[in-house]
């Protein structure tokens, strides 16, 4: 097995072809064929199911990628510290919950270093999919919150992946709404006052559990919910239909504009005091890049603002 076979296969797993990943890679599709079936050969497994419509990982191919990709990051960490790495980019990747501080923050990482030299990439996604990109290396560093309901389910699958948590702030529950709303002008909100409006919450996917959830009291019985996949949908829909969602009540007015607002939320129930921990995610006794402690740093700073603005 080589470093090389390596680099392949992880190439194929993220185009889902063969000839795609050859393209990418600089080589010939009959080549890059011989050399993935050499490797599986060699390790005596199918990484690959080969099909008219492309490829797919087998269930002993999904294992061996992740170790493949945690293989070959290690060795591209070496070769940035130490190797002439030439025109070959170093990589930065963020997979995130739909926060606008945390692709401000990007923003501002990307700014510090020369886009010729680095490859960066963010990813606003599900919950589980922000853990999961993060073991498999396909992010370096990922963005979500822990609660009193969520962390027992969370921190169980972050331990079984070999991920620390590190909190960057604590928040309580806010309204999230645009300024029209009946309600935007309100001290603070409560589920009663809500009752007649529509909560907006991100999708998880068919076979996520509620513990996903990237809006807080997320067990909480609402009359009317929507859900949504990307922040720009969840921003119209406040707007067309009256909804809101609750959350941290951090807000970007840069990316997200200034026509929505954060009211604190409040209620006589126990619930209504749960605080949502935010922090980010990173392989356990991994130590970051420079371009993660850059992007650490600037989310520590926004996240300072924010503290020192309440």
């Amino acid at each position: 097995m080589t470093l090389q076979q390596l680099r392949y296969a992880i190439g194929i797993a993220e185009t889902g072809s063969f000839n795609k990943a050859a393209e990418k890679l600089y080589i010939s599709q009959p080549s890059l064929t011989a050399a993935i079936r050499d490797l599986e050969d060699e390790m005596n497994i199918l990484i690959f199911n080969r099909t008219s419509r492309g490829v797919t990982l087998t269930n002993e191919g999904e294992e061996f990628i992740a170790y493949a990709r945690e293989l070959y990051h290690h060795y591209e960490i070496v070769m940035d510290k130490y190797g002439k790495s030439g025109k070959r980019k170093k990589k930065f990747a963020v997979s995130t919950q739909h926060y606008s501080f945390a692709v401000k923050s990007f923003v501002e990482t990307v700014k510090l270093f020369d886009t010729d030299k680095y490859e960066f990439a963010i990813r606003e996604t599900r919950t589980r999919e922000v853990i999961e990109d993060v073991a498999s290396f396909k992010s370096d560093i990922g963005i979500l919150y822990l609660s009193d309901f969520n962390r027992k389910v969370i921190q169980s699958l972050l331990n079984a992946r070999d991920l620390a948590f590190h909190k960057l702030i604590e928040c309580k529950a806010y309204v999230y709404l645009w300024k029209g709303h009946p309600l935007a002008k309100q001290p603070f909100i409560t589920f009663e006052q809500l009752a007649d409006y529509p909560c907006l919450s991100f999708e998880q996917g068919d076979n996520s559990s509620f513990y996903f959830a990237e809006e807080i009291l997320s067990t909480s019985e609402y009359n009317r919910t929507i859900k949504a996949n990307d922040r720009a949908t969840m921003l119209n829909l406040m707007i067309g239909l009256n909804g809101y969602t609750l959350c941290s009540g951090i807000i970007c007015e840069e990316l997200n504009g200034s026509d929505y607002l954060a009211v604190p939320f409040k209620d006589k129930s126990a619930e209504a005091h749960r605080v949502m921990e935010i922090g980010y995610i990173s392989k356990r006794n991994m130590l970051l890049g420079l371009a993660g402690e850059r992007y650490v740093e600037e989310l520590q700073k926004y996240l300072a603002k924010c503290e020192r603005a309440e």
